[in-house]
């Protein structure tokens, strides 16, 4: 049993225009999940597998839980969803306190989301861009209106119907410099169209972040 006495504990959820069975579908289903948790790289199927198969105990109903005193739990009818994923946590919470899966919850909430109500067609492929920079230099990658969900993560759609989330180690309206983690996730591109957006993207991030790395599938995590 996880020691969660210095654990953070949280509470993030979403609504999706979805019904409840397809969103309990999404989060259990392999081949969905690939569609929208976290970014390619060269382990992210050993992930999955991991967390939502291995490690995940199902309750009914359309609950799972995880040792460390997590739980995801879907709740709704035919037309609306309500995804929430929360953990019990005997440390101080607060805005203040960064919890890196607390923010990669929020992070993979809004590409769940994105998944269920824009409906892309086409096998997702992902651009992860990591960095130290500020949020204002961060938000500058796209164009449009960024939402937020929580201090430290917002989103957008760019001009190429990518969805781009942008999460900070700090909340991004503080001016100095922090680890940033920008994931954008395009839809249907063959191998010719990806490689086009991936130099695109590198163009933009080079410029923005000290250390700056992009990874796609082929390559390892980069260290957090």
């Amino acid at each position: 049993m996880t020691d969660q006495r210095g654990l953070k504990p949280y509470d993030v959820e979403v609504t999706v225009k979805a019904g409840r069975d397809e969103v309990w579908e999404a989060v259990t289903q392999t081949a969905v999940l690939r569609q929208w948790f976290g970014w390619d790289y060269d382990g992210l199927d050993a992930e999955i597998r991991q967390i939502f198969v291995d490690e995940a105990t199902l309750w009914a109903p359309e609950h799972m839980g995880w040792a460390d005193g997590s739980s995801l739990e879907v709740s709704g009818g035919d037309e609306e969803a309500r995804v929430r994923v929360s953990r019990e946590g005997g440390g101080p919470g607060g805005p203040e306190r960064y919890d890196a899966i607390e923010e990669g919850w929020r992070a993979f909430l809004i590409q769940l989301r994105y998944l269920l109500e824009a409906r892309p067609a086409g096998r997702r492929r992902t651009l992860y861009l990591t960095g130290e920079t500020t949020g204002r230099q961060a938000l500058t990658l796209a164009d449009g209106g960024w939402e937020r969900f929580g201090p430290r993560v917002a989103w957008t759609v760019d001009a190429e119907d990518a969805l781009v989330v942008v999460s900070g180690r700090l909340p991004l309206d503080r001016h100095e410099a922090a680890r940033m983690e920008v994931t954008v996730s395009t839809f249907g591109l063959d191998d010719a169209a990806f490689e086009a957006r991936r130099e695109e993207w590198t163009k933009r991030w080079a410029p923005l972040a000290a250390d700056a790395v992009i990874t796609t599938a082929a390559d390892p995590s980069p260290d957090n």
